[in-house]
């Protein structure tokens, strides 16, 4: 049996790394794989070495600027609404407030998942921390919801006790938070495309400024009509479009957490890839999950009866997963098809 393992990362720095195929052993024996080893001098490239020429990677982009901005910006927010909110006697307000809030805790989870996720691998944990960064986006979700139902349950209250609301400075204290939002959703908007949690805070944000508009125009009409009901439905409707904004994010953040295959990665385009690539006769074993919310994990058997198609074959097949499929750590294992282990493997209930 051979494998192959080749591993697209980077180091603290955001350097990227090259993986070189390295090949031990004979043709029908040998287990083929890689090994990070940092170089002495300290360029903060990992290398393996061997055969054949070098796999490029990306690392992925820092957000640790963008974080650090959004964070101030919105817990400076979060607190003068909600003082703002109470003076005034407006339950859309520290209703945001509360949402600003959990947004700020939820970009601290993300935030500190992401750094987490940029630690070298260990002897325990071999992967690195990068799940962390999936974990962070669960919590970040489940957080959002429940800060929803207290939202809900104090407005169904406030239906039957309306309240008198300054609808001017509402007015002016929303504007300011749809710029304010409305910046930190712009400021997140190229991570969002890659990165589940950068993805999260983006919607968070951009749902915030929505919302914030949405103060605006019932306070408005609220001054007009003097119908206080408007304060309390705006704080439900709020809630709608918070949840509808969240619950993608409460999907994919526990699908990837349960290992199932990342969204954007169609297997079934994966295993025809792998399984109509000469030498390849079939396949069996693949396995595709998320590292972290960047990062795709993929190991699959392949039958190549005429033995080990060499490192080279092995090198173009991780790159092109990678670049067809965003698939950044591949292992693959190379079998010869004999008919003692399959019929072994059946009987254990492995093949399938």
């Amino acid at each position: 049996m051979h494998g192959h393992h080749s591993h697209h990362a980077s180091d603290d720095a955001g350097h990227p790394r090259h993986a070189h195929p390295h090949h031990d052993g004979d043709a029908h024996g040998a287990t083929t794989s890689s090994h990070q080893q940092k170089e002495a001098h300290g360029h903060g490239h990992g290398h393996t070495h061997g055969h054949g020429g070098h796999a490029h990677a990306h690392g992925p982009i820092n957000h640790d600027r963008i974080f650090a901005i959004g964070v101030a910006l919105n817990v400076s927010y979060a607190l003068i609404e909600a003082v703002a909110g109470f003076w005034l006697h407006s339950l859309a307000l520290v209703a945001d407030a509360g949402h600003n809030l959990s947004d700020v805790l939820g970009l601290l989870l993300a935030w500190a998942a992401v750094w987490l996720s940029r630690r070298k691998p260990s002897a325990r944990h071999s992967y690195g921390l990068g799940r962390t960064s999936i974990l962070a986006a669960l919590a970040n979700a489940v957080l959002l919801f429940v800060a929803l139902g207290a939202i809900v349950w104090e407005a169904i209250g406030r239906l039957n006790e309306p309240q008198v609301v300054a609808t001017g400075p509402v007015i002016v204290i929303a504007l300011i938070g749809i710029a304010i939002n409305g910046f930190t959703a712009w400021l997140f908007m190229r991570g969002s495309k890659t990165d589940l949690n950068v993805r999260g805070a983006y919607l968070h944000m951009a749902a915030d400024a929505a919302v914030s508009a949405g103060v605006v125009a019932s306070a408005a009409l609220m001054g007009v009509t003097g119908w206080l009901w408007l304060d309390p439905v705006t704080s439900l409707i709020i809630a709608v479009v918070i949840a509808w904004g969240s619950w993608r994010l409460l999907v994919d953040s526990l699908r990837l957490s349960l290992d199932a295959v990342p969204a954007h990665v169609d297997a079934s385009a994966v295993a025809g890839f792998l399984a109509h690539r000469a030498p390849v006769q079939s396949l069996h074993d693949l396995h595709i999950w998320a590292l972290s919310t960047e990062a795709v994990a993929l190991t699959a058997h392949l039958v190549c009866p005429d033995g080990h198609p060499g490192d080279a074959w092995l090198k173009d097949v991780c790159d092109e997963l990678h670049e067809r499929f965003a698939i950044d750590h591949a292992t693959l294992q190379i079998e010869t098809g004999d008919a003692a282990h399959c019929a072994l493997r059946e009987r254990c209930g492995l093949a399938h």
